[in-house]
């Protein structure tokens, strides 16, 4: 079913913070380790280690250029120094400015240093090298990522095309990627997708974005904060900043355009459960230190959804906005809709799913429907479009009101099987025996899938989960 995350970013957000909270909150680190091993991309290594900020112990995620791709990313002096005198140098490139300060009050544990060398060798690190899109876009393609990480990664780098190439007036296919900061934007990315990915995020819940004020040195010459690229991504994608009184570039156009891909609400639900906590920190030399902590979060109780202010019905904030895409064909196969199906909720759908029509003609067909995240329409319509012989696809916004659920565990006279609570607006839970587990103890027992699916659900009856709570 997907879970919910909350990014608390009162400290800015950046794209090494987002995969150091990522990794805390429990994401496989040898997972992201081999699907960078996998990139076709040279002169980096990745250091994961853990620290202590402000007596609190975070993970740090710290990409390492090797001496041919070194930048400026954490020297203060050159971001900060002397910017009255400095020349305003615009550049036919790009620069990932990513790193956050780590301040002078943590105590960093070489005890559990998590260092990976990447080797050379794979073809691609040219140096002085320009990337486009397009090529950003092959590297991940190249990588041993699974479908909705390759997804959510190429969905990261549109947005940051497209906000360069507002910033610089050119098509976002036209923008240059520096190759300095192109290293480590796309292994920034990359991880953040599958951490992501391997933590089941489907749902996030981003709040207002801390940033500061002031002005930077970039590749691009001295500009001001919140930097172009940062500001075109808030714009087209309604993210909320809030000023800090604080000189300095706290987010960073990585993390602006991480959050913008992977948002669906942006305020928390009246009531609910953490599961877990994670922290990352950044690098730069601010004070007070930066980090980003996220949760994985379950909603309970009662919310309003917006467009049923006066109801009392239950609903998961996370959820209510999604979109629905549509298409009907009369000349496929049932068996290249069954693949289709099978492919789109490998990339992360919420619900697909095709039923017969008639056409102009009285010809018979096959509507199919798909409701998804926004983050995910790209690679839904790529799936449409390669899977099935349609030549169009409508999508539209849709609202839902939905109700809170959560899953147990119930010991039956048939062994222990999954059940889903779902919370009614009159506060009584009802119970929903889930299909795969029903099906797995009637196989085991011997029984019939209805002797077994009705021994489940008057265990759960039985027991008074589900009624009136208080």
């Amino acid at each position: 079913m997907g879970k919910t995350l909350y990014l608390e970013c009162e400290s800015g957000i950046s794209g090494d913070m987002v995969v150091g909270a990522l990794l805390d909150l429990g994401a496989n680190q040898e997972r992201l380790l081999t699907a960078l091993e996998s990139l076709p991309m040279d002169g980096f290594s990745v250091q994961i280690t853990r620290r202590e900020v402000s007596a609190i112990d975070v993970c740090d995620f710290d990409v390492v250029l090797d001496e041919g791709h070194q930048n400026h990313d954490h020297d203060m002096a050159y971001l900060y120094g002397g910017l009255d005198e400095a020349e305003s140098h615009s550049h036919e490139h790009y620069h990932e400015h990513h790193g956050h300060g780590e301040g002078h009050h943590h105590h960093e544990h070489h005890e559990h240093v998590h260092t990976h060398e990447h080797g050379h060798g794979h073809g691609e690190g040219h140096h002085h090298e320009h990337r486009h899109l397009s090529d950003i876009e092959r590297i991940i393609n190249s990588g041993k990522l699974t479908p909705r990480a390759r997804e959510l990664a190429k969905r990261i780098f549109s947005i940051l095309a497209e906000a360069e190439s507002k910033a610089h007036g050119v098509g976002a296919d036209e923008v240059h990627f520096h190759e300095a900061g192109a290293v480590d934007s796309i292994v920034d990315v990359v991880a953040a997708a599958v951490c992501l990915d391997d933590l089941d995020i489907t749902h996030a819940i981003v709040g207002p974005l801390a940033e500061g004020h002031g002005r930077v040195r970039t590749q691009h010459g001295v500009l001001p904060v919140p930097v172009p690229a940062v500001v075109n991504i808030a714009a087209s994608c309604g993210l909320v900043l809030a000023q800090r009184a604080m000189e300095g570039e706290f987010v960073t156009p990585t993390g602006a355009a991480i959050v913008a891909a992977i948002r669906t609400a942006e305020e928390l639900p009246t009531a609910y459960v953490v599961r877990a906590v994670g922290t990352g920190s950044g690098k730069r030399a601010y004070k007070p230190v930066s980090t980003l902590r996220c949760m994985i979060i379950e909603p309970r109780g009662t919310t309003t959804t917006e467009s049923q202010p006066n109801t009392h019905t239950t609903t998961d904030a996370a959820q209510s906005r999604l979109w629905k895409l549509e298409t009907e064909v009369d000349d496929c196969t049932g068996e290249a809709l069954g693949h289709a199906l099978e492919r789109l909720f490998e990339v992360g759908v919420r619900e697909a799913h095709y039923v017969p029509v008639f056409m102009k003609k009285s010809r018979p067909a096959y509507q199919m429907e798909v409701l998804c995240d926004e983050s995910l329409l790209e690679a839904v319509e790529r799936v449409l479009f390669e899977e099935t012989t349609t030549i169009g696809v409508r999508r539209h916004r849709v609202e839902r009101t939905t109700l809170s659920r959560r899953e147990q565990t119930m010991e039956t006279p048939l062994g222990p099987a999954r059940v889903k609570l779902v919370t009614l607006p009159n506060g009584s839970e009802r119970p929903y025996p889930e299909h795969d587990s029903v099906a797995s103890l009637a196989k085991e027992r011997g029984t019939s899938y209805q002797e077994a699916f009705r021994t489940t659900l008057l265990a759960a009856e039985e027991r008074g989960e589900c009624g009136a709570r208080s």
